[in-house]
């Protein structure tokens, strides 16, 4: 299948993108990895008259950290951002979740910024964002400004974003010294879309539990966040009290996901799936807390994720573990 014709723009600034993006309005779609966007054009599920090639604009590459951020530009490709030793040490949330993001290909041309921006529920990256709390920095005629990841998720594939709009940076929060995170998902296949994920960041203070949270992959319509303070908070990991409070945190986010079913699973069985995957993910969390001491929000190694990857993933096929684990879709 091929798209159906359109014109290609490749402005070398981000002024001149957003000057098309302006002229252009709705008839336009931006081109950075085009791992989402180029499927759906061959498929012609969407056929825009202009296509807007930002991949020689200067400046949106970089992927800096700050005493409080990643920030992570439009063109940082997931592979770059995963095999980041700074943004590993600074925020090991986001290579936990961005080995999940479909195969090495795909990691290697797909970007960040993209998969957040293409708004489905079913990318490891929106949830990260939520999770997070992190603010997507956008580029129009009127100016520059900044979204909140709580408002610029509208809907399934929908977001904030004017039209004439660009955005050109996510930044992703850092957590509070003590905290660990981890991520995990479920898949029939490698490379499908996850069946169900959850990512967890849990801060331990003075050997217990003081905060945590959870956001999900593929069982809400957008992004979202659940407290599980209300759950953990005061209990001391691994005590005595530790498997109920995991069992009450599991039970919370079972009641608060909204999966819909499909050929792949029933929503029902999504809803099971992401409640078990919190029981296995909150002990991955806390363990990685206890290696991040209080005082110190970073990590001075870490492995090569393209060759020792901390969170390895199987299948539902896979024997040596049948009822979880998987890859994910396409960017």
């Amino acid at each position: 299948m091929k798209p159906a014709p359109f014109e290609h723009h490749a402005p070398l600034s981000v002024e001149e993108a957003v000057a098309v993006l302006t002229e252009v309005g709705h008839d336009g779609k931006v081109l950075a990895g085009g791992q989402s966007l180029i499927p759906i054009l061959n498929m012609r599920l969407a056929s825009p008259a202009h296509l807007v090639d930002i991949n020689r604009v200067a400046g949106l590459d970089g992927i800096e950290v700050t005493p409080g951020a990643v920030r992570v530009g439009a063109l940082v490709r997931h592979a770059g951002l995963e095999r980041s030793e700074e943004a590993y040490a600074a925020l090991p949330l986001l290579r936990q979740a961005l080995v999940n993001v479909a195969h090495p290909a795909i990691r290697n041309r797909g970007t960040t910024v993209g998969s957040i921006a293409h708004a489905d529920a079913a990318g490891e990256m929106p949830a990260i964002l939520a999770l997070t709390e992190g603010v997507v920095e956008v580029a129009g005629p009127s100016g520059s400004r900044e979204i909140p990841w709580g408002d610029f998720f509208l809907g399934a594939l929908e977001t904030s974003l004017a039209a004439e709009e660009l955005a050109v940076a996510v930044r992703f929060r850092r957590f509070a010294a003590g905290t660990g995170t981890a991520f995990v998902e479920a898949a029939r296949r490698h490379g499908d879309y996850a069946m169900a994920g959850v990512g967890v960041a849990v801060t331990v203070t003075d050997g217990v539990v003081s905060g945590a949270r959870a956001s999900f992959v593929s069982v809400t319509d957008v992004p979202s966040v659940l407290d599980l303070g209300p759950a953990l908070e005061g209990v001391e990991p691994a005590g005595s009290a530790w498997g109920a409070a995991v069992d009450a945190a599991a039970e919370a986010v079972h009641a608060h996901v909204d999966p819909e079913g499909d050929i792949h699973a029933t929503a029902e069985y999504r809803r099971m799936l992401v409640t078990e995957l919190t029981r296995r993910v909150l002990p991955q969390a806390t363990a990685h807390a206890a290696q991040s001491p209080e005082g110190s929000s970073t990590r001075t190694s870490a492995p090569n994720a393209a060759f020792d990857l901390e969170n390895p993933v199987t299948t539902l096929s896979s024997p040596s573990n049948a009822a979880f684990g998987g890859e994910e879709g396409r960017r």
